[in-house]
């Protein structure tokens, strides 16, 4: 299977660059380019890919409110949204985020990185780097909501499943989330899977957003060791 990408930069040599790494995949296709957020939500309603590389700053509609836009809109919501972003500079990481983007990659991302980043992506899952997703969003998350809110928010969740959403949301992957709970990879796979949908979140980027916002994980809190 194809997998089709947007790519959404202003700067034209990035584009030429982005589609020229993208293009030695085999199961890669960039179906358009787009210069402004306004043209990524025209060509995305038009084009249907199922990923877009949308930078944030654009002339016009920008990355953010393009995201925003995309994600909402019932005809493109299945599409997923990658924010490029240079994290030092790029202060609305968080807020793109929130508005529903399925991860971010640095526009200094490795060719092979590119593309299993993509491909990763397509498949449904979140793109976490986890050191920068805890720099990222230990810098913009607001304060978390009152413990009430908190406890009615996540009483859907077993026991483990809360245990595996505060590990998922300091960073860990799911082999290091398995080694911690002395569960299998599979396993952990699966509680991610079942937050996912009792929370009715989008995916695993939601989930590190919502563990933050409610309370359940604090800015600069590391997992505890193994017991």
């Amino acid at each position: 299977m194809t997998i089709r990408v947007l790519l959404a930069d202003d700067q034209s040599l990035v584009r030429a660059g982005f589609r020229s790494l993208l293009a030695r995949g085999r199961d890669i296709e960039v179906v358009g380019e787009a210069a402004s957020g306004d043209e990524a939500v025209r060509l995305t309603r038009a084009l249907h890919p199922d990923v877009v590389l949308m930078d944030i700053r654009m002339p016009g509609l920008d990355g953010l409110a393009a995201t925003g836009r995309i994600v909402a809109d019932p005809a493109t919501s299945g599409c997923r949204v990658v924010i490029l972003t240079t994290f030092e500079t790029d202060e609305y990481v968080f807020a793109a985020l929130r508005a529903g983007a399925s991860g971010f990659l640095s526009k200094e991302v490795e060719p092979a990185q590119l593309r299993q980043a993509v491909a990763v992506v397509a498949a449904g899952e979140a793109l976490l780097s986890p050191s920068v997703t805890r720099r990222v969003i230990e810098q913009f998350a607001h304060r978390p909501v009152a413990a009430t809110d908190t406890g009615a928010r996540l009483a859907v969740l077993t026991d483990r499943e809360r245990e595996v959403l505060r590990l998922v949301a300091t960073g860990l992957s799911n082999e290091q989330i398995a080694g911690r709970l002395f569960i299998s990879p599979l396993t952990a796979k699966t509680h991610i899977s079942r937050a996912i949908a009792k929370l009715a979140v989008r995916d695993r980027v939601q989930l590190v957003i919502l563990a933050y916002e409610t309370g359940l994980v604090r800015p600069g809190a590391a997992p505890d060791p193994p017991g």
